[in-house]
């Protein structure tokens, strides 16, 4: 229940535009020979009644808008058009497309100063990192768009983002200022008379009344949501609700109304092709059916929920989004150090122009400034190297990140579907009659394979997400790494001195990670019957050789010796300033010799 109200809180709060006109005579605009403000008017009307009704026709009809714009190099339409394009594809689930147009849309208002518009594409974005669990740069972009909004003194604006902030409260399970914020936005969005704003305020707190179990009280705010809604003939903002209505009925126990609610929110999430929607809706109904012991339904609802996350969760995905939010922060540094390069600019033709007038004085200038350029240039290095130290510690914190949430899906989806699995193959057991001890025997050995299958997930998890790293120290994570191995070919020996106690959470995360590369590519590439790890730390820091007796590879050929995984090894000992070398040849196995200097946070 609170996945499924955490889902919607995270939805889109852009009120819906209606277009003056219907649909035809809106084309009807596009297609002839009126004035260009006239034919791009009417294509920014048609993309604001198409964003919450028809998503691929967003795109298409954008695609279209985006050239007619570009012809005439309107800018400020460019990004707009960005924006709604941006929005059809977030609710299709392609967030990597979705931040792009975002960014590029950001871009071109920041340049010309249009806050108006530039707010709702800040809240679009917020929104998009709230979905992907990035809290940080969420509050971030909530914050500035809040502060454009009290600018221009937009009360509705004010109460969506008081509504949407709230989400990450949520969260973070501070539920007391997601609540506060919650009915800040009700008693603005009633005080304006916006009536989309307070169904909207009124399914928030519902969802706060069902994670404090007051169900009565959830289900009066979301009916009455319900009515304006309908009133409003909104059917996305419908689907919600229902979808919300069955959530809470099913956090009740109310299993019949639960399921009439969600069966009626998928019905338009089908028909507007909302596979997110779709996903936790069939979520929730595996949820009812497995409670009600219909283990076979439950099944066929986690088959379906599982296919559509696949294309919503992708890798690729989220590893785009936080690439364009580099390349964004990138070159936001940049425009900081190409001012900062003029005024220093500026100042250098002044202190010339003086230089002209007096001699003694010129030179006295000439050294104080050719000091202050010598300053100004070893600040402007140190803060390159800092922030090529800060995008390599984001890239790796992503990488974790990632590896955290893929073990997540892995534990809390296939394992799930497969214990599912495994429950109906039990309760089949009780219908069936064995003719022969052989049939049994069958029987029985599929259960274990299935019962296999899950330890197996469970500990590919666990390597993926060690809690031996989390729960105690280096050398622990280590060794229990090295027992889940599973390969009888392949005998490692590990040795540890002095990690016994914590050290720093990055040295911890970065060493086990270069092991664990390490051991693979032994496992996958060199044929080795044994591996000897030592890690050992003194007063000078953390010296380790890992060496096995495989069949080693050639360091002179390059695409052996600089392949991704000795790069990967490289850069996150390099991370930690530390050293790292390689000794090997085809024939006599391989040496990985490295050192990493104690930081000064640690003892």
């Amino acid at each position: 229940m609170k996945r499924s109200l955490l889902f919607i809180a995270g939805l889109c709060f852009t009120a819906i535009a209606h277009a003056q006109g219907n649909e035809d005579s809106l084309r009807a605009i596009m297609a002839s020979k009126r004035p260009y403000e006239d034919q791009i008017n009417a294509s920014l009307k048609l993309l604001e009644h198409l964003e919450v009704n028809n998503f691929d026709s967003t795109i298409i009809e954008g695609n279209k808008a985006l050239q007619l714009a570009r012809k005439h190099t309107d800018s400020t339409s460019v990004a707009e058009i960005k924006r709604h394009i941006g929005v059809a594809s977030y609710f299709k689930g392609r967030y990597d497309v979705a931040a792009k147009n975002y960014y590029e849309s950001i871009a071109i208002l920041e340049k010309n100063n249009d806050k108006k518009k530039l707010a709702p594409v800040y809240h679009e974005l917020a929104k998009l990192y709230s979905k992907t669990r990035d809290l940080d740069r969420s509050i971030q972009n909530y914050n500035k768009a809040d502060t454009i909004f009290r600018e221009l003194k937009d009360t509705s604006g004010l109460s969506m983002i008081l509504n949407e902030s709230a989400v990450v409260f949520e969260y973070k399970d501070d539920y007391k200022e997601a609540l506060r914020r919650y009915t800040a936005s009700l008693k603005l969005a009633e005080s304006a008379g916006d009536s989309t704003a307070v169904s909207y305020a009124l399914s928030k707190i519902a969802g706060v009344d069902v994670i404090e179990k007051n169900y009565e009280g959830a289900e009066q705010h979301l009916l009455r949501a319900l009515a304006i809604r309908q009133a409003a003939k909104d059917p996305f903002a419908i689907a919600l609700t229902y979808s919300d209505l069955g959530s809470a009925m099913n956090a009740k126990g109310d299993y019949t109304k639960a399921n009439f609610y969600l069966f009626a929110s998928n019905r338009t999430a089908i028909e507007m092709n909302y596979p997110e929607l779709q996903s936790t809706n069939y979520n929730e109904l595996a949820d009812i059916a497995q409670k009600q012991g219909n283990y076979q339904k439950a099944y066929e609802y986690y088959q379906k929920r599982s296919s559509l996350r696949d294309s919503l969760y992708a890798l690729e995905k989220t590893k785009q989004i936080e690439e364009l939010n580099i390349k964004y922060e990138t070159a936001t540094r940049e425009k900081e150090i190409e001012i900062q390069h003029n005024h220093i600019q500026l100042q250098k033709y002044l202190f010339i122009g003086l230089a002209g007038l007096i001699l003694f004085g010129a030179l006295l200038v000439h050294s104080q400034y050719r000091r202050y350029m010598l300053r100004k240039e070893t600040q402007l290095q140190t803060e390159i190297f800092r922030q090529k130290e800060m995008a390599v510690k984001a890239v790796m914190e992503a990488e974790e990140n990632e590896r955290q949430r893929i073990a997540r899906d892995l534990h809390d989806g296939v394992g799930q579907m497969m214990s599912a699995a495994k429950m109906n193959l039990s309760a089949f057991e009780s219908g069936i009659t064995f003719h022969d001890e052989e049939q049994k025997q069958a029987y029985e050995k599929i259960i274990r394979l299935v019962d296999e299958s899950c330890k197996e997930l469970r500990t590919v998890s666990h390597i993926m997400m060690p809690n031996a790293i989390l729960k105690n120290n280096l050398a622990a994570a280590i060794r229990e790494f090295v027992d889940k191995l599973g390969t009888k070919t392949l005998q490692v020996h590990v040795y540890t001195e002095g990690l016994d106690e914590r050290i720093d959470s990055n040295v911890e995360t970065v060493l086990y990670r270069v092991v664990q590369e390490c051991v693979n590519n032994v496992i996958k590439h060199s044929g080795a019957t044994t591996m000897d790890i030592s890690l050992i730390r003194d007063k000078d820091g953390i010296s380790g050789t890992i060496e096995d007796n495989g069949k080693g590879f050639d360091m002179i050929d390059n695409e052996q010796s600089e392949g991704i995984g000795l790069r990967n090894i490289i850069t996150r000992i390099q991370f930690l300033k530390g050293t790292v070398d390689f000794d090997s040849a085809p024939g006599r196995g391989t040496v990985v010799a490295l050192h990493v200097p104690t930081p000064p946070n640690l003892p």
